[in-house]
C-alpha cells in the first residue's frame, strides 16, 4: 500500500516513502531560527559586554534581518550547518575589532540548545496542513522521515512536541551526514535505515538544496514547497512539482 500525491495538475504514484526537510517545510523557519539566533546573540553579546549594535550586527551575521525578525534567504541560519553559523559570527566579531571568540560561540550554541529545549512552545509553530498531511499519509502506508540541517536531536524533540514522534519513523540532522543537502548523502542514508528504494521515495524542501538533494539521489520526484525561503519560480527552475505549502500535497489511494 503506498500513497498517491497530486500537486496542481501532476500525480505521483506508488510513494512509499516521503522524505521532508523541516524547517520551512514543516514548521515556521523564521519563527524557529530568529528566536534562536537571537538567543545566541543575546548570550554573547552579555559575555563580551557588547552594545545594541554589535548584537544586532551578530545576529544579521549569523543569518537574521533583525528589523523583520525573519532569516535572509542566503542564511547561513537555516541553510547551512552550525560551524559555519558559528564562524560567521566569530568572523563579524574579528572584523568589527574583538578577538577570536570561537570557543565561546561553541559552549554559547550549545547553551542555546539547553535553553530552548525548555521553551519548544515559543520557538516551534507548524506550517499549515502538516498534521492533516501526515495522517493522511499514514493512512495511505506511506512512511514518513524527515532530513534537516538542524541537529539530529533537536530535530527529534521539535516532531515529538508535535504529536508526530510516533508518526515520522526517522530523523536525520547535519550531525549524522558528511556532506550537506544538495548532497544526497542523507537521502540515500534515510532510505538505507528504513529499507526503502529511492525510487518509490519523495523528497519535499522548502530550498533548491532540498530540492536538489533529492533529484540527484534519484527519488521519484522533488517537490518544492514557497513556504520557506525559495520563490516559486526559483523552485519550478528546478522541479515541475511545486506546491505553496504542504497544504497544497492532496494524498489519497496509490491506483
Amino acid at each position: 500500500m503506498a500513497a498517491r500525491i497530486q500537486i496542481g495538475n501532476r500525480f505521483l504514484d506508488g510513494v512509499a516513502l516521503a522524505i521532508f526537510d523541516k524547517d520551512g517545510t514543516l514548521i515556521d523557519v523564521h519563527h524557529y531560527w530568529s528566536r534562536m539566533v537571537q538567543l545566541r546573540a543575546d548570550l554573547i553579546a552579555e559575555q563580551l559586554n557588547l552594545d545594541r549594535d554589535d548584537r544586532n550586527g551578530l545576529m544579521d551575521s549569523m543569518g537574521v534581518r533583525v528589523d523583520a525578525m525573519k532569516i535572509k534567504p542566503e542564511g547561513p541560519v537555516g541553510l547551512k550547518k552550525r560551524e559555519i553559523v558559528q564562524q560567521a559570527g566569530v568572523d563579524y566579531l574579528i572584523k568589527n575589532g574583538h578577538s577570536d571568540h570561537t570557543a565561546l560561540f561553541v559552549e554559547v550554541f550549545a547553551e542555546v540548545d539547553r535553553l530552548s529545549m525548555k521553551r519548544l512552545n515559543e520557538m516551534i509553530k507548524p506550517l499549515p496542513g502538516l498534521f492533516e498531511m501526515a495522517t493522511a499519509l499514514k493512512q495511505y502506508g506511506t512512511k514518513l522521515a524527515v532530513a534537516t540541517t538542524d541537529r539530529t536531536e533537536r530535530a527529534i524533540l521539535a516532531m515529538d512536541h508535535l504529536g508526530l514522534g510516533g508518526v515520522i519513523e526517522c530523523i536525520v540532522g547535519a550531525d549524522q551526514v558528511s556532506n550537506p543537502k544538495p548532497h544526497p548523502e542523507v537521502v540515500h542514508a534515510i532510505c538505507n535505515r528504513m529499507k526503502m528504494r529511492v525510487q518509490t521515495t519523495i523528497m519535499v524542501g522548502d530550498s533548491k538544496s532540498d530540492v536538489m538533494a533529492g533529484i540527484q539521489a534519484g527519488c521519484l520526484a522533488s517537490i518544492g514547497v514557497a513556504s520557506g525561503l525559495t520563490p516559486e519560480d526559483e523552485l519550478h527552475a528546478l522541479t515541475p512539482y511545486v506546491a505553496r505549502d504542504i497544504s497544497g500535497i492532496a494524498i489519497s489511494a496509490s491506483d
